[in-house]
């Protein structure tokens, strides 16, 4: 091999080696260089976040500490800014709002104070019939049943036909009238002949005076027989028109109502023989009805009659107004209560006898201290609680409720008189406090 092969070899193999070696070296001591660089350059940036969390957590604890020197003047101005949010909450039952969302709400304040109350109980009770408008229509001769031309729920009017009976009894009393009547007018006419005679000197006075005896005792006889048979029901023109009727039958009784009503019961039957002892109709007049009520005995003592009493029912009828009238004098051993009844008009029949009501009496008014409206006190979590203003907002402060009528309620604890509170627009805020509170939830879960 000649020289200049060898030279050319080592050439060839030894140039790209050392310029592999140079470059290696250079790009290793790039990459340290870098490095170098990346370091400082990184800690340099955390020196300057360093510094920059403890300026901020600097002027933290200064605006801390300036919000605690000037007394959470932050809700004041809430409540003054109307371009913070709808809402927010600093502790539970606290709404911040201002002034402009307060009005848009439609926010009322009031100053809480006394009041009259009325005392009102409401009481179980009963429709039933007015017992002085109830009638037993009971035949006064017994006799056969003619004819029926009233029955069950047939309404009825006073001295109407309800039924006709044919009675053997009733002809023998018109047979004694009609006898009677006669007689009396014979013996009318011979006491006027005889009376004649005896003024005239022709006839001697005792004939007069016979002739007056029998005529008073005509007239007895015939009296008795018509009171007979107006008191078996027959009406003073219909015994006047006897006489009248030859063709009239004496057996013929009819049954006539009492009065206006309606006919509750029928006890009889075509051909039935009917007796006098028991009713054959009840009727009842129920424009007027009774309700019959529980009086409790603790609320005894405050209950008068003429007192105002409110009755309805469960259905859809219009509730009645009516005035008590009777209180029983005995309490019951077993209820402890006494009898209540009131009495109310029923022109349509709503009000049908055996329906269970409800009755309100108002016994009076009670001064109370505290007395707000029913619509200012809301409900949270089961507890009763009333809005009042605070710091940049409402707060929910909870009450004790007592008495209450049917649009105010007292206040038994919580709030004082002359404390304000939230009279419109109660609702209004506790839907805000309920939705702020799940939004809150719902980021918290988030």
């Amino acid at each position: 091999m000649n020289i200049k092969k060898v030279v050319l070899i080592c050439t060839v193999v030894v140039v790209p080696t050392v310029f592999g070696a140079f470059y290696y070296g250079r790009t290793v001591e790039s990459n340290r260089l870098a490095s170098e660089v990346h370091e400082k350059d990184h800690g340099a940036k955390e020196h300057r976040e360093h510094a920059q969390h403890a300026e901020e957590d600097h002027d933290g604890h200064d605006e801390h500490g300036k919000e605690d020197r000037d007394g959470h003047a932050g809700h004041a101005h809430d409540l003054h800014d109307s371009d913070k949010p709808e809402s927010a909450h600093e502790e539970e039952g606290h709404v911040l709002l201002s002034k402009d969302q307060a009005l848009a709400l439609g926010i009322g304040i009031a100053k809480a104070g006394p009041g009259k109350l009325e005392t009102v109980v409401t009481l179980p009770g009963e429709i039933i019939l007015n017992d002085d408008r109830v009638a037993l229509v009971t035949p006064y001769v017994p006799g056969y049943v003619r004819e029926i031309r009233k029955r069950r729920g047939d309404p009825v009017q006073k001295g109407e036909v309800m039924a006709v009976l044919e009675s053997p009894e009733l002809a023998d009393a018109g047979t004694a009238y009609l006898a009677a009547r006669e007689r009396m007018i014979l013996a009318k006419t011979t006491f006027r002949r005889e009376a004649s005679l005896w003024q005239k000197k022709i006839s001697p006075e005792q004939d007069y005076l016979e002739s007056k005896t029998a005529l008073s005792a005509a007239r007895i006889e015939a009296r008795s027989a018509r009171q007979k048979l107006m008191a078996l029901g027959l009406s003073k023109a219909s015994v006047d028109r006897l006489p009248n009727r030859e063709d009239a039958s004496l057996t013929r009784y009819e049954i006539v109502s009492p009065l206006k009503g309606q006919v509750l019961e029928k006890n009889l039957s075509l051909g039935e023989m009917v007796g006098s002892a028991a009713p054959v109709y009840r009727v009842a007049d129920m424009g007027l009805v009774w309700v019959s009520i529980n009086l409790l005995q603790k609320d005894l003592p405050n209950l008068k009659k003429g007192m105002d009493v409110q009755v309805w029912a469960d259905d859809a009828i219009v509730p009645a107004s009516g005035e008590l009238t009777f209180i029983a004098p005995l309490v019951g051993k077993e209820t402890r209560t006494a009898e209540g009844r009131a009495t109310i008009s029923n022109p349509d029949g709503e009000w049908r006898p055996g329906l269970f009501v409800k009755a309100k009496i108002q016994s009076g008014n009670e001064d109370i201290p505290v007395l707000i409206p029913k619509k200012a006190v809301q409900t949270l979590e089961g507890n009763p609680v009333v809005f009042v203003p605070a710091e940049g907002g409402f707060e929910a402060t909870p009450v004790s409720i007592g008495q209450s009528d049917r649009i105010r309620v007292e206040i038994v604890s919580g709030i004082s008189p002359g404390d304000s509170y939230v009279i419109d627009g109660a609702f209004e805020l506790k839907a805000t406090l309920m939705t702020d509170s799940m939004d809150s939830h719902a980021g918290h879960g988030h």
